[in-house]
């Protein structure tokens, strides 16, 4: 099998190779090569996906985040150290310094109550102090059931809001969780312009200043604001004049989107662009050959981190409601190969969402090697046949067809759709391949859960990071609540949602461990997406550049950016 599979390599890329045109054509929009490889207040950077949007609490896509990291700032965040530290305000709260206080809510519950403080001098890119009243909206907006933000259930959680004064607030919560101190992901909002776009809950994804007037300096308080965007192209930001922090060392940076893998390393190598950002840049097998033709020009680091490659599974479809058949899909999958064939090992097999650097990791879940067989017999005994053309039927002769959905110009994401496509083949099955542009694929394919069988992508996530948003049965997003949360798979569980509720208020380390341990035994049971890999990212950066920190969790290296700088 290992022949076949390497045959099957080949033929892949012989069909993705020819991109010169394309190359060609994207070098020339960028620019052409750069006349000062060390240019002193301009740094460009290419990756890979357009943001769907630019609205911090809608929909979730590491495009967005990375632009919009270099905009503002969460009130806190895990760094590269992965320690849990403050940005946009000045203490950490905790149970022991007195800033985080245990209290009964009105239910009679265990609640807390932790204060924060904002930093003096931050200001939105207008000149308006960022003040406890842009938490209070930020809040309402995030809680309205409506108003179709991700995380809705960070801001449910909070019962209410003491605004102290301009710069100190308390967030009274309805539960003691482990991470009570963690608010990373309350994206920050100015209530003195998107109140007025929130006057109609149900229509302010369309709304939003974010994407209606995306280059308003009053949306940001980062050390730059976005100043021009042109969809699908290229994000230009500019050093923020308002901004309370060390000053940037470039007074622009421009993003520039190159979908195809193949196309941004030509465009690095003809001088368009200077750096392939790592959390969404070059694929893992692009970056090892990059490194051994270009090393000595270019510094490649190669960052492992919390990051999940999986094909999320519509549930809802008939074929994979039956949990038998998600594990003789998953059986079918030689993953292995595709770890040690593409990407040199570097990549291993993932058996869950939790990574091994994780100290939540459980190694004696249940794993499905390589086992055509085993798979064949789960589908026999579901009653799906093969038939003489070698497809399988069930008894009213109906095909067992899926349809496979990615990201398009991705080349390695699409040489492991052909590859699964391939060994699912021989299995009897009919795949159907059709791939998105990224902005097409995430701002409603995937969020809107229009995908009908197998949509592959990867979650990034923090240390420790509860699956709420994308296991509970509650985060299934629909029409109703306006396609909020991540649930994307349709997944319901009862035992799934106690565990994540029951770990998020467990302070025990170790009791915290096991409840980790029964979660992801269950998971790995169920399968509610087929787990592929655990990336490492590849960052690509000119010898001059100094200062870029490769986190390996979900919050990127721009949020660092004002320590960027061009060094001899």
């Amino acid at each position: 099998m290992r022949t076949i599979f390497t045959t099957l390599i080949l033929a892949i890329c012989l069909v993705i190779a020819p991109l010169s045109g394309e190359t060609e054509l994207a070098a020339a929009q960028s620019g052409g090569p750069l006349s000062d490889p060390a240019p002193s207040d301009t740094l460009t950077i290419g990756i890979t996906q357009f943001p769907s949007t630019f609205h911090p609490n809608i929909d979730s896509m590491m495009a967005k985040s990375y632009v919009l990291a270099m905009t503002m700032r969460p009130f806190t965040v895990f760094d590269a150290q992965w320690k849990l530290v403050c940005m946009l305000c000045i203490k950490l709260p905790t149970l022991e310094n007195g800033m985080a206080v245990r209290e009964t809510t009105q239910q009679g519950k265990e609640g807390i109550a932790v204060t924060y403080t904002i930093r003096k001098n931050a200001r939105w890119g207008d000149g308006i102090p960022v003040t406890s009243m842009d938490v209070i909206f930020t809040w309402e907006a995030g809680r309205h059931p409506l108003s179709g933000v991700a995380n809705a259930e960070l801001y449910r959680r909070i019962l209410k809001i003491d605004a102290i004064d301009e710069k100190t607030f308390t967030l009274h919560f309805d539960r003691v969780s482990f991470d009570y101190n963690a608010i990373n992901d309350f994206g920050l909002l100015p209530a003195h312009l998107e109140r007025q776009s929130f006057t109609v809950p149900a229509e302010y994804r369309n709304r939003t200043l974010y994407d209606t007037d995306t280059t308003n300096p009053g949306l940001y308080f980062g050390p730059y604001r976005i100043e021009e965007v042109v969809t699908g192209s290229h994000i230009v930001l500019a050093a923020n004049e308002t901004w309370w922090g060390e000053p940037p060392h470039f007074k622009k940076i421009i993003v520039y989107v190159i979908e195809n893998t193949a196309a941004i390393e030509a465009n690095l190598l003809s001088g368009a662009i200077d750096m392939i950002a790592g959390e969404l840049g070059l694929t893992l097998d692009q970056a090892l050959s990059f490194e051994k033709r270009h090393g000595a020009e270019f510094n490649v680091i190669f960052k492992p981190g919390l990051v999940y490659e999986h094909i999320d599974l519509n549930l809802d479809n008939p074929l994979l409601a039956d949990r038998n058949l998600r594990q003789a899909l998953l059986y079918g999958i030689d993953r292995v190969a595709i770890s040690e064939q593409l990407f040199a090992g570097k990549q291993p097999v993932a058996q869950g969402p939790v990574s091994p650097l994780d100290w939540v990791y459980d190694s004696n879940i249940a794993s499905y090697p390589y086992d055509p067989e085993k798979a064949s017999a789960l589908f026999d005994a579901a009653g799906w046949i093969k038939g003489e053309d070698g497809l399988r039927r069930n008894a009213d002769g109906k095909h067992f067809s899926l349809t496979l959905m990615t990201t398009s110009g991705d080349h390695t994401r699409a040489l492991v759709e052909q590859v699964i496509q391939s060994q699912w083949h021989q299995l009897g099955i009919k795949v159907n391949i059709r791939n998105q542009p990224a902005r097409v694929f995430f701002g409603q394919t995937v969020t809107q859960r229009k995908f009908t069988g197998g949509a592959m992508f990867a979650w990034i996530s923090s240390p420790e990071n509860i699956p709420r948003s994308t296991l509970h049965s509650m985060e299934i997003p629909n029409a109703e609540n306006n396609y909020a949360g991540q649930n994307y798979t349709g997944y319901a569980n009862d035992e799934a949602d106690a565990l994540i509720d029951a770990i998020e208020v467990e302070l025990d380390r170790q009791k915290r461990r096991e409840l980790w341990a029964r979660l992801q035994t269950i998971y790995a049971r169920d399968l509610p997406a087929l787990p592929l890999y655990y990336r490492a990212q590849p960052f690509v950066l000119p010898q001059w550049l100094k200062g870029v920190v490769p986190t390996g969790h979900q919050y990127p290296s721009t949020l660092w950016v004002e320590n960027w700088k061009v060094s001899p």
